[in-house]
């Protein structure tokens, strides 16, 4: 597994208390038992932790772990490059 996938995973296990290993990019959230509430605290925890900025409604349409690490790996690229082209 990559960086982004075990960064998020860590802190979806973290925010919800349990272990790590019981997370998988095919866990859904609802199978996590994460409400609209999670998804806000978690999805500020990821923005801080990557340095992105998570469009409220992208928020919506997560419904698994790959959904946030798939979302997490665009914006970092996102950012990445623009940060690149802008020095």
């Amino acid at each position: 597994m990559d960086d982004i996938s075990t960064r998020c995973i860590d802190i979806i296990a973290k925010s919800k208390s349990i272990s790590p290993d019981t997370i998988t990019p095919a866990s859904t959230f609802d199978e996590l038992n994460i409400d609209s509430l999670d998804k806000i605290n978690i999805s500020f925890e990821v923005e801080e932790a990557f340095n992105i900025e998570i469009p409220d409604d992208a928020l919506n349409t997560l419904k698994t772990v790959g959904d946030m690490i798939d979302g997490v790996t665009r914006l970092t690229a996102a950012h990445h490059s623009t940060t690149i082209s802008t020095h």
